[in-house]
């Protein structure tokens, strides 16, 4: 039985601190007390975890790719980690994780921006360029998500306050 590559990541950075000697608590800022030999400990077990079959890994293509290829393997493991110290509450010290660049991935799942932005790589003349580059921004306008901002009204001086909320 394979386990998640949340629980994955978890276990063996508990069993990577707690071997250093350093006192492991759910609830940990993990991050915080990660050495560099922390951290190439744990790459290690995943990368074993995930060549042995017992971390679940989606059989596709690109993943059976990372699967033989050690450097493709290491670079993900990487990034899982860095993905689970910072939103595992069991690691991040209980911090609510929040997207750095909320929408920066806009668009990579939508198939006409794929096949506008692969017909772009493949013109030379630059007024059909540009006529192409603008129905990409037209479309990634199109589908970017709303971005919401939240204001705590009570924080501002009453005439503020007065003036703005809604």
């Amino acid at each position: 039985m394979s386990t998640t590559q949340r629980q994955a990541v978890y276990q063996a950075v508990k069993s990577v601190l707690t071997e250093a000697g350093i006192e492991f608590y759910d609830g940990i800022n993990a991050k915080s007390v990660m050495t560099k030999e922390h951290r190439s400990q744990v790459n290690a077990i995943l990368c074993v975890g995930f060549m042995t079959g017992q971390i679940d890994f989606k059989q596709t293509e690109a993943n059976k790719a990372k699967l033989a290829s050690e450097s493709l393997l290491k670079e993900y493991v990487s990034g899982l980690q860095s993905n689970w110290l910072a939103k595992d509450d069991r690691l991040n010290g209980g911090v609510d994780h929040e997207i750095k660049n909320p929408g920066s991935r806009s668009g990579s799942g939508d198939e006409q921006l794929k096949a506008l932005r692969a017909l772009f790589s493949t013109i030379t003349n630059p007024s059909d360029q540009a006529e192409i580059q603008a129905m990409i921004d037209a479309r990634v306008a199109e589908i970017k998500p709303v971005k919401t901002v939240s204001i705590n009204y009570d924080a501002l001086p009453e005439h503020i306050r007065a003036k703005y909320t809604k």
